[in-house]
């Protein structure tokens, strides 16, 4: 199983607290999330505060609004320093999503680390060639710019 990884690093000029409340609220998914991307969560709402064992379901639609059901578990949450989500259900073999905050001089540090993997063997690597690598870096590009707008401006 070939795995691929993707990181995006970025300084949040906030408090900790109000960076951990934002981001550990499910909820806020939708607003960093592409609206081509046809992201809904469907789980009943509102959401409980994200806690390790909570179960998040989405449709998303990333190939011409064809839509893909996605199940994520919280596998693990250390309050204001991580959490990483771990896909049940959904498109990918593996998808690991590791959210890091970190105090710094300069502000909160946030990483993204996602370790992921494609099905169909060969074909998989292809398509990821093609399609799926730029496409999630287009989806964290994307992300990385609404936090700005959120926090840095």
């Amino acid at each position: 199983m070939k795995i691929y990884k993707l990181t995006r690093k970025q300084i949040i000029h906030a408090q900790l607290d109000q960076v951990w409340d934002f981001f550990s609220s499910p909820e806020n998914l939708d607003a960093l999330t592409p609206q081509d991307m046809g992201f809904e969560i469907t789980s009943q709402k509102p959401l409980d505060p994200m806690h390790r064992g909570q179960l998040i379901d989405y449709v998303v639609s990333p190939i011409s609004n064809i839509p893909l059901k996605w199940r994520t578990e919280i596998i693990e949450v250390v309050p204001k320093e991580k959490f990483i989500d771990f896909q049940l259900k959904g498109p990918y073999k593996l998808w690991r999503h590791t959210h890091y905050f970190k105090p710094t001089e300069d502000g909160i540090e946030m990483i993204d680390e996602v370790e992921y993997s494609l099905p169909l063997g060969i074909l998989g690597r292809f398509v990821h060639f093609i399609f799926v690598k730029s496409k999630l870096e287009k989806i964290f590009d994307y992300r990385y710019q609404k936090v700005e707008e959120t926090f840095n401006s």
